[in-house]
């Protein structure tokens, strides 16, 4: 008889350890490691070879499917990012920082989707049934035909499901429920596991449409184990700062649409408004121009996005100069920095850099090169940018400007907003939209030069 084995992980990153010990070594929490007890099986032969499957059916890369059909909540900002709408017997997580809106949008949701004619069961394992209401109340769903439990229970919740056969379920939250089979207590990684694969299987099984609600690590990463990430269909990350109204819908991975998309949500007294135009939104507070403050041209999944770009440069009384970011990749303002440096012969040396997206918004694209450094040149020589300008363009090592994609729908984008000149790198399909004056730059060294009068 094989012998049962059992391994200890951290709720909290997941790392798995041999022993178990009061504090993870990989992210310094402490009391987060429990026990994950390994699945004890016998020899091939005899786990395999005892009972014969069924065969499978195959088929040829040719055969033709029709696209899955899908429904529309009405909720035009969700429907983007999903795809075009919720897929039947779809697995979808969502994620977010605690008291960024999660359970506000998925009860909105739920209420469109019910609207649509979906039969909808929203189970909360975090809230009673009587704070659901309250919440719907405040958001005005007092009469959607949403039903409502508050349970942690697994084995419970999937029998309910059975019964009732809705065609949504919203799980709120998968790091609350509880499986009974798995010894150890709810949210540590081997609970996660189970309910996130009980309830996917599910989903598959009975053509139930199931979302599932994810806690973030302080890294911003879901708790609990990867493999959850791999079940689920569509993985969603709600983001936003808490000072901002502004909170973006994000999805990572998407078997049924665009893996890029986002969706812009503004928050209410009423809840989450739906922002047709994010562009405008982000730009609203922007005064006069000042020096640091750089408009950057940005493609976000299908969308193209205007952001401003702000800059600070301050002598550092320190001896190790702050730098600072906020909405954006702070090892690629550490590349920009010390390409400005070597390549143009610009330091920054002894100087605090602060570096911030305005609105609240998160900036992963390469195509933001180019503005940071704008910004970064504009607030160090105190030269404010012309305010009808945006900015977009990769910056290589060797200072080179690589062209970014759909550099049209970008002008295009500001042109509609009332920009009247955009700098580029070269090299690419340089067509300037209607009403705008496209400037082109082959390298840093002669963008520094003709903009700044430097290098």
């Amino acid at each position: 008889m094989a012998k049962s084995s059992s391994s200890f992980s951290c709720t909290s990153c997941a790392a798995i350890f041999p022993k178990w010990s009061g504090r993870c070594d990989n992210c310094g929490e402490w009391n987060t490691i429990s026990e994950d007890k390994g699945i004890s099986s016998g020899p091939p032969s005899k786990s395999l070879g005892a009972k014969r499957g069924s065969a499978m059916v195959l088929t040829d890369l040719s055969a033709h499917e029709d696209p899955p059909p899908r429904t529309n909540s009405g909720l035009a900002e969700l429907d983007r990012v999903l795809g075009g709408g919720l897929v039947p017997a779809s697995a979808i997580l969502v994620a977010g920082d605690p008291g960024i809106g999660k359970s506000t949008l998925l009860l909105q949701a739920a209420g469109a989707f019910a609207s649509k004619g979906l039969q909808t069961v929203y189970v909360s394992g975090e809230e009673a049934s009587a704070q659901i209401r309250m919440r719907a109340q405040r958001l005005g769903l007092s009469d959607a035909p949403v039903r409502l439990a508050a349970e942690t229970n697994l084995r419970d919740i999937l029998t309910t499901l059975e019964t009732e056969r809705p065609q949504l379920a919203i799980i709120d939250s998968i790091q609350t429920m509880w499986s009974d089979n798995v010894d150890s207590a709810p949210g540590s990684v081997s609970q996660v596991r189970a309910a996130a694969h009980e309830l996917t299987s599910f989903a598959k099984r009975r053509g139930v449409s199931v979302v599932l609600v994810g806690h973030v690590t302080k890294e911003g990463q879901i708790a609990g184990p990867r493999v959850v990430e791999h079940m689920v269909d569509t993985v969603l990350y709600f983001e936003g700062e808490r000072g901002h109204q502004f909170r973006i819908l994000r999805a990572v991975k998407n078997r049924f649409g665009p893996s890029d998309e986002i969706g812009v949500f503004e928050m209410t007294g009423r809840g989450l408004a739906e922002v047709t135009n994010p562009s405008a939104l982000f730009l609203s507070e922007r005064g006069q121009p000042s020096p640091g403050s750089v408009v950057f041209a940005g493609i976000e999944g299908t969308r193209p996005v205007l952001v401003e770009l702000q800059a600070l440069v301050a002598p550092s009384p320190h001896s190790q100069p702050r730098r600072t970011v906020v909405g954006w990749d702070s090892g690629r303002l550490a590349m920009i920095l010390a390409v400005l440096e070597a390549r143009c012969g610009i330091p920054f040396a002894g100087l605090d850099v602060y570096l911030n997206v305005a609105g609240g918004m998160k900036i992963s694209e390469p195509a933001a090169d180019l503005a940071v450094a704008s910004a970064l040149l504009s607030a160090r020589e105190d030269v404010a940018l012309p305010a009808e300008t945006v900015v977009f363009g990769e910056i290589s090592l060797s200072g080179a400007l690589r062209p970014a994609p759909q550099t049209e729908n970008r002008l295009k984008e500001a042109a509609k907003l009332g920009f009247t000149s955009a700098i580029a790198p070269s090299g690419g399909k340089a067509v300037g939209a209607q009403g705008i004056t496209l400037r082109t730059m082959s390298d840093l060294t002669g963008f520094v030069g003709e903009i700044f009068g430097a290098g």
